[in-house]
């Protein structure tokens, strides 16, 4: 297929649902293709999960978002739109509590050795051993797919608790592909050997960055970057429209001719060549005007969503402890995870004599937690992060509450079968591009959504590349050997799927 003509680009209109990093990349781009677009986002703010919440002055994500990747066009892209001098390098450091006792991830040797015991260690090399002589013959669980990576002693005591209270589910029964898609060619042979060679080796190229050690961060959040992004494509001429939520999706063998959408009240029609959508798979379904076949239907109804609660403390203590964040491995607590925005970058945080926490909830939209007032939020995030030890209740002197829906996309043993079928109809189509993390049901990392967007930019200027194929790449997406970290920023592959012929 050869690429339109600039007559071609001219008559495109894209209608684009979302303002996340998906659907505000694919807009940037446009814009650089002369390609009118129209964004519609429901929310009043733009970011999506990758947002940044101002709380009277103190800054906050929804979960740390760290700016790495190993694709070239999205690094280059973040460089455009912020410049260097808008981003701080940050060290990560990051720990997991664990039976009342802190212990350094990625793995410190000496650090788990004395946290675990001798023999408890010992037991867990003797565990991993005989998952090695003996592994689980046919992986379908989360459970099975880190029993044979790393023995079932370590899977209980450092994967069960978190993974099931991040998902609410157990972890028997989330499917092996998030465990493949999120940690895909670790081991704990590489990372043992990560933890004694980063420490021994004097050969950067024996030295695997197997959890990166720093990272790239804006200097007021992620949400600076997307919030950037808005104002630019409205200067070159898109049009954003918040607190525009789709309420239909009109289509027909032709494909999809246009969108419904409700702003305040109003009802607006609006029309377009080309649909991209980083809204929930789910949801779209759902939309479709006439309804799609059962089969359709019921695929989407499979579909579930995690959903997530950020509690942020005011804490009247200019510091508290160095890590970026913790992990608690705790059932004691609902807390899964605590993030010290001073330390992503000073510039959260506006009085430095104070520190800016936020503790994260995971949760499904509707049940208790998600339903407490955020006053009682706040109390139970002061209590927990006292009886965890980090925080004197006494200096907590404030704190906001933000809920995200369909923060994750779940990956238990339907949901594969269900996307399969609801992406072969979408294809059909023609028209209608998914893309990001809830656009596509599939747990895309910042980068990873980016690159949909980018992908989908390019097949609607005539391109044909197959965007499911990003981020099933071989290698764990934090892996990069030392050696290697030029010629990964400087190519785009194994992150770019090659064009279909």
């Amino acid at each position: 297929m050869t690429p339109p003509t600039i007559r071609d680009k001219k008559r495109k209109q894209v209608v684009i649902i979302g303002a996340g990093p998906a659907g505000l990349t694919a807009a940037y781009e446009l814009c650089k293709e002369n390609v009118e677009s129209v964004v519609l986002e429901k929310d009043s703010v733009v970011g999506g999960i990758s947002r940044t919440v101002n709380y009277k002055g103190y800054l906050f994500d929804i979960g740390g978002h760290r700016f790495f990747t190993k694709v070239r066009a999205v690094d280059e892209m973040w460089r455009e739109v912020l410049g260097e001098e808008k981003f701080l390098k940050r060290s990560r450091l990051s720990r997991i509590y664990y039976n009342k006792k802190f212990f350094y991830y990625p793995l410190r040797a000496a650090n788990a050795l004395f946290g675990l015991g001798i023999l408890n260690s010992v037991m867990m090399v003797a565990s991993y051993v005989k998952a090695q002589l003996f592994p689980i013959k046919r992986e379908v669980s989360f459970e099975d797919w880190i029993t044979n990576r790393f023995g079932r002693r370590l899977f209980n005591t450092f994967f069960k608790t978190y993974t099931e209270k991040v998902w609410g589910i157990p972890c028997d029964q989330i499917s092996a592909d998030w465990a493949a898609q999120r940690i895909k060619g670790l081991s704990l042979i590489e990372t043992v050997k990560n933890a004694l060679l980063s420490q021994t080796s004097t050969d950067k190229n024996d030295v695997i960055k197997t959890l990166i050690d720093s990272f790239d961060y804006p200097e007021k959040g992620p949400g600076q970057m997307w919030e950037t992004v808005a104002d630019l494509i409205q200067k070159r001429g898109s049009r954003l429209r918040m607190e525009s939520g789709v309420e239909r999706i009109h289509w027909n063998k032709d494909g999809v001719s246009a969108v419904e959408i409700d702003m305040k009240g109003e009802s607006e029609t609006i029309p377009g060549t080309d649909f991209i959508s980083s809204m929930p798979i789910q949801e779209l379904v759902r939309k479709l005007v006439p309804a799609p076949s059962p089969k359709v239907l019921e695929a989407a109804e499979k579909l579930a969503y995690r959903d997530f609660l950020t509690v942020s403390l005011i804490v009247n203590k200019p510091n508290l402890f160095e890590d970026n964040w913790i992990y608690i491995h705790d059932s004691a607590v609902k807390v899964g995870r605590i993030q010290n925005f001073k330390n992503w970058s000073p510039g959260m945080v506006p009085d430095p004599m104070k520190t800016c926490l936020g503790l994260e909830y995971f949760c499904f939209e509707g049940d208790g937690l998600w339903n407490t007032s955020d006053a009682d939020l706040i109390s139970l995030a002061t209590r927990e992060v006292a009886e965890l030890g980090l925080v004197s209740a006494n200096d907590v002197e404030d704190g906001a509450v933000v809920r995200m829906p369909k923060a994750y996309p779940v990956y238990d043993s339907v949901y594969a079968e269900a996307v399969s079928t609801i992406r072969e109809f979408v294809e059909d189509l023609g028209n209608l591009y998914l893309v990001g993390r809830n656009g596509m049901h599939k747990y895309n990392n910042q980068d990873h959504s980016m690159l949909t967007a980018m992908l989908s930019v390019k097949n609607i200027l005539g391109a044909k590349y197959d965007v499911w194929e990003v981020n099933v790449d071989n290698e764990y997406h934090e892996e990069v050997r030392e050696a290697d970290d030029a010629s990964v920023l400087a190519s785009t592959q194994p992150m770019v799927p090659r064009q279909i012929s």
